[in-house]
């Protein structure tokens, strides 16, 4: 899979932005704050209908642009699968709403010029982005890590995307009702339907992480123990707040140096166990007005050695670990849908030493396409610059070095 052709239009700092893109490894270099990331992100949206950077999606819309006034942003890709050649658009709109001067803000997609709900595009067009920033995977709170699984997983699932969403509006209405019942009483039956919604999406959840997290594992680990010398062993430790291995058992949970393995329980089983522990909580749960148990209280901790990174790992330690993540999200993508994804790179060869640069640049030349940013072009070896294409971004405008 590679992309050819990017359009941009009010999208962050870039007013309009036509690119031809080679089918190759491509250098954009420049100085910071010059457009190279947001390129990136642009790319990278039409994979998860996402951002990495924003909070909302709103925040895309190049804010030079009057606010009470009707914007269209847009980001265009055209690519190319086994399947064939597509165009695949996406639509940020911000219009008034009459109401007080205010707002509203809705996104459309397009795939070959026909309007497709999200989940029904979702996976047309994969890529794997690295940032120095996503470090924060590791390091900050579960919900960065959450967030991180469904994005990868929704590049594979557009069932996911759909399981995904009605969880997330089941949980919402449960917890609605959970507050008034806390507040003003109640017929705790009222739970019964919601408990069922919850427990079906929230099951098929758990099974999708399970099984991607053991496969993204197996593929992680061997490019780490690489990348280590052979002196470290990564393993990724997803606990679940609802633990199917803790229903059955009915046992503490184990030790985190090691790392069960989930992968035999049915769909039904979850399903039907993590039910049962929502009515166990029923009584707690009304007490505190919220969902305590469900995919929204996940977490996953990465271990080197059997010690866990996000604790006591220092920043080089966590920095090969990212590293062999999204290696391993490559090839686990290539391995679930038969494409390469498109690989996107920012000012990765700062964060690594001269041997693991050569080693990085050497594996890119299995993806059909890979597009990295620096600061300092002097970081790539002399080879690498004579043989690909490097592009200067300065100023939201992009030059092939030497037609200046």
């Amino acid at each position: 899979m590679y992309l050819s052709r990017l359009s941009l239009t009010n999208f962050r700092t870039f007013s309009r932005l036509d690119l031809d893109i080679p089918r190759e490894i491509l250098l954009l270099v420049g100085g910071n704050a010059q457009g190279k990331t947001t390129l990136l992100e642009a790319i990278y949206f039409l994979s998860t209908f996402t951002s990495f950077h924003a909070s909302s999606d709103r925040q895309l819309i190049n804010f030079t642009l009057p606010e009470n006034e009707l914007t269209v942003g847009r980001i265009v890709g055209d690519f190319s699968r086994q399947d064939g050649v597509h165009k695949l658009e996406v639509r940020l709109i911000r219009e008034p709403n009459g109401v007080n001067g205010g707002t509203r803000f809705r996104k459309e997609v397009l795939l070959d010029g026909v309007k497709r709900k999200i989940n029904q595009v979702v996976g047309k067009f994969n890529a794997v982005i690295f940032l120095p920033q996503m470090a924060r995977i590791i390091e900050e709170g579960p919900s960065e890590r959450r967030r991180y699984l469904d994005m990868v997983i929704s590049q594979v699932s557009p069932r996911y995307v759909q399981h995904l969403s009605d969880y997330n509006g089941t949980l919402s209405q449960r917890n609605a009702l959970l507050k008034q019942l806390a507040e003003r009483g109640g017929d705790p039956e009222q739970l019964a339907v919601w408990d069922g919604m919850l427990a079906r999406h929230g099951a098929y959840i758990m099974k999708e992480r399970i099984q991607a997290i053991r496969e993204i594992e197996e593929e992680a680990k061997r490019i780490h123990y690489g990348l280590t010398d052979g002196k470290e062993v990564l393993r990724l430790d997803y606990q679940p707040s609802y633990d199917p291995l803790a229903a059955r058992n009915g046992q503490l949970a184990l030790p985190v140096s090691t790392v069960p393995d989930r992968s035999g329980f049915e769909l039904k089983q979850i399903e039907e166990g993590m039910l049962d522990a929502l009515k166990k909580l029923q009584r707690e749960e009304i007490a505190r007005g919220v969902t305590t148990i469900g995919p929204h209280r996940d977490e996953l901790r990465f271990l080197s050695n059997q010690v866990d990174l996000g604790d006591y790992g220092s920043r080089g330690q966590g920095r090969t670990a990212l590293l062999a993540l999204k290696l391993a999200e490559v090839n686990w993508l290539k391995k679930r849908t038969g494409e390469w994804p498109v690989l996107l790179l920012d000012e990765i060869m700062s964060e690594l030493d001269t041997r693991r640069r050569s080693d990085l640049l050497a594996s890119l030349s299995e993806c059909d396409q890979a597009i990295l940013t620096s600061t300092d072009i002097s970081m790539f070896e002399k080879g690498f610059i004579t043989t690909h294409s490097h592009w200067r971004v300065e100023g939201g405008m992009i030059q092939p070095i030497g037609d200046d």
